[in-house]
């Protein structure tokens, strides 16, 4: 009990103990900071000198990267320097292949001609002798030459006077013939004149020209090339004074009697005539078989079909186209 006063009557002080561990305490507190800081400013200069070495990494990155572009396109560049470059090999062994193959023919050429070359001599003085030769011949076909043109002086005087005569016998043929034509144009007068007299002055037989035309309706019917029994008795007075006539023609008036038929321009196709061109000139044929059978000689008639193509009058009317149908007779020379 004594013991329990005395102790409850003398406190105990803790406050310097206090103050220790708080001394102690800051102090390591300061430690720590201090090593903080410390840590804190090497780092910062670690990675400062960090970030100093990542640029100049990447600035020498960069740098090589140009260089490998630099290099890239260099050597694209030189791969297409090796490719020309393949190629102008190429090309130049062949070239030089061929150029081989050149010497090679050429000295075979060359061999050749070595054997040629005689050859040649020989050939050459042939020719030589040919040249020669050939002088020779020259001269002889100058000379006949000379001759020929002499000859033909003589003959271009002969010539001359072969002109002379032959203009001469042309004037005097040129008369003959005219007299002819004359005397031959006075039996046609005659003709004509003797067949007036016979069958009158008549519309549908008349003279135009130098042709005596008969319409074909005096002679045919329509569509038909057939002489009917009336239509010979018409042309019988034709026979009659042709007969006359023809007795009195000489015999060196080479005459004929040409038949021509004509057609108007209105078609035709039949049976027997298809156009008016086998019309017309079946028409003609009849009259020329009908006075052979009348004793006219034939070589002295002639037949000739014109169709539509030669009318006498190019109207539209009835009338017309009457005129335009007829059987022509001319006495001509052949």
């Amino acid at each position: 009990m004594a013991l329990s006063r005395r102790t409850r009557a003398q406190p105990v002080n803790i406050w310097p103990g206090f103050v220790d561990a708080l001394t102690q305490l800051t102090m390591v507190i300061v430690f720590v900071l201090l090593v903080f800081t410390v840590g804190q400013f090497y780092l910062s200069s670690t990675v400062t000198n960090q970030d100093a070495q990542i640029q100049r990494l990447s600035q020498q990155i960069n740098q090589l990267n140009d260089m490998l572009a630099v290099e890239h396109r260099g050597n694209d560049a030189l791969k297409e320097t090796v490719a020309t470059l393949s190629t102008t090999l190429d090309q130049t062994r062949a070239e030089r292949d061929k150029l081989s193959q050149q010497i090679d023919d050429a000295t075979a050429k060359a061999a050749q001609s070595g054997s040629d070359l005689v050859t040649a001599q020989q050939s050459l003085s042939a020719r030589e002798a040919e040249i020669a030769t050939l002088n020779q011949n020259i001269q002889s076909l100058q000379k006949q030459l000379q001759d020929l043109a002499a000859a033909l002086d003589l003959a271009q005087s002969k010539d001359k006077q072969q002109e002379e005569q032959i203009a001469d016998l042309g004037k005097k043929l040129d008369l003959a013939l005219v007299n002819k034509v004359e005397e031959l144009s006075r039996y046609r007068s005659e003709f004509f004149g003797k067949l007036r007299e016979i069958l009158g002055d008549r519309p549908d037989i008349r003279v135009v020209g130098d042709r005596f035309v008969f319409q074909s309706e005096v002679l045919f019917a329509p569509g038909s090339a057939d002489l009917g029994d009336p239509a010979k008795a018409k042309l019988a007075p034709v026979v009659s004074a042709l007969k006359v006539i023809m007795s009195q023609i000489p015999p060196s008036i080479d005459w004929i009697l040409e038949v021509d038929g004509h057609t108007d321009r209105r078609p035709i196709n039949t049976p027997d005539f298809h156009s008016n061109w086998e019309l017309s000139t079946a028409r003609a044929v009849s009259v020329v078989k009908f006075l052979i059978d009348q004793g006219i000689p034939a070589e002295h008639i002639a037949a000739a079909g014109f169709g539509e193509f030669q009318p006498l009058d190019k109207g539209d009317t009835e009338d017309s186209l009457k005129h335009n149908r007829r059987i022509e007779l001319k006495l001509t020379q052949r």
